[in-house]
């Protein structure tokens, strides 16, 4: 899992892209990215999927912010990213978090 910020220089945004390896178990055939930047929707694009397995999207985002998020695997399981900014309480299910964007 990683997470690569490039902020924009002509604008306040900041263009962040996520990458997962499809292994560890995961063995996922779909991935979504929901949090706060997208109201947290279900029916959000599904992250690509290259030829190596690992999953990608980059999406632009307003920089000074933090947002909330977290991976759907399947449309079933909830997954953390490992290099999040931080963590934070989701408020829905005790000892459960989300992960933390900082930009």
């Amino acid at each position: 899992m990683s997470i690569k910020k490039q902020y924009l220089k002509k604008e306040s945004v900041c263009k962040v892209t996520f990458r997962l390896a499809n292994n560890n178990g995961l063995n996922a055939n779909t991935i979504k990215i929901l949090g706060e930047f997208n109201e947290w929707n279900q029916e959000s694009e599904p992250m690509n999927k290259l030829k190596s397995g690992e999953f990608t999207q980059t999406l632009k985002l307003d920089a000074g912010r933090e947002y909330q998020f977290r991976y759907l695997i399947d449309d079933t399981f909830w997954h953390n990213e490992a290099e999040a900014d931080k963590l934070v309480p989701n408020g829905l299910v005790v000892e459960d978090y989300n992960s933390v964007l900082v930009l």
